[in-house]
């Protein structure tokens, strides 16, 4: 069964990474960069504002905290399974853009599990009354997704996995940030401010 599963992931990863172009491989190593999406997190940050108030400082250390949790799992099971990136994988043949090729082991996207444990957050936080903000969150972590498979850094199954181990990880933090919002509300700080400036 597992060997099943490797050969239609290889297969579905020989497929897309071989969709390709000049053009595409200069935008899906710039779109590759999370630092380039950093407008993106502004904007995320501007209604998440909106909605929190003052909260919005515990919702940032969750985040900071949610991320490192997720980066570190990642590296974890990369060096626990020891799978070898298809970069790395001798004898297949993967389309390299500038010569990147990741670390050794790519078994799970840490690209992956990071920005969608980022959007299950969001979704828990601000709810589907916010859709113009979570749906360029799922899109934001789709193509960050997609462009680690086009680099062939990734197979599908670790977008895929990455994307599971990911949104359990916001589920949790994102369920922990309301119950602990919900014991301190927002017009606590706002009153805090205002005893400290008076």
């Amino acid at each position: 069964m597992i060997g099943y599963l490797d050969h239609i992931d290889r297969a579905a990863f020989l497929f897309l990474n071989g969709l390709h172009n000049p053009f595409f491989d200069r935008v899906m190593f710039t779109a590759t960069n999370t630092g380039l999406w950093f407008p993106l997190y502004l904007f995320f940050f501007f209604f998440a504002v909106r909605k929190y108030k003052w909260n919005i400082l515990f919702i940032l250390v969750a985040v900071t905290l949610m991320i490192l949790v997720s980066d570190q799992a990642t590296e974890l099971v990369k060096h626990t399974v020891q799978r070898l990136r298809p970069s790395h994988q001798p004898g297949l043949i993967v389309h390299i853009v500038e010569a990147y090729k990741g670390g050794i082991y790519g078994f799970y996207s840490a690209h992956a599990s990071n920005t969608s444990s980022v959007v299950v957050f969001l979704c828990i936080l601000m709810g589907w009354k916010y859709w113009y903000v979570l749906v360029p969150a799922i899109l934001w972590s789709v193509g960050v997704s997609y462009t680690r498979i086009y680099l062939g850094v990734h197979y599908p199954g670790d977008i895929i996995t990455g994307w599971i181990a990911g949104s359990l990880i916001g589920f949790l933090f994102g369920q922990g940030a309301l119950k602990i919002i919900e014991l301190i509300p927002a017009r606590n700080f706002r009153d805090r401010s205002a005893n400290l400036s008076a």
